[in-house]
């Protein structure tokens, strides 16, 4: 994997990431989901809504970088606030 140029702050990213995708299944096999409809225009499960707020966090850190001179903890802030809306009542 040397052709990638993996820094420390990437690492831990991809790590949390991956950490998540586990405690997802493991929750998931523990307490199957079922359906249901929240704010967002469809049904959704757990993993849709998931699934949805990493999608929506990383255009929001990109819009961050994109368009602001702020800061990319700002970003996390605002995405881990959004995940957890959008996981309870997304």
């Amino acid at each position: 994997m040397s052709w990638m140029v993996w820094t420390v702050p990437t690492a831990i990213f991809f790590a949390i990431v991956a950490l998540m995708l586990v405690g997802m299944t493991l929750w998931e096999l523990a307490s199957p989901t079922v359906e249901r409809r929240g704010f967002l225009p469809i049904a959704t499960t757990r993993g849709d809504r998931f699934f949805i707020g990493m999608l929506s966090a990383a255009y929001i850190h990109l819009a961050v970088v994109g368009f602001t001179s702020l800061s990319l903890w700002l970003a996390l802030g605002v995405s881990v606030v959004w995940m957890l809306i959008l996981l309870r009542w997304g």
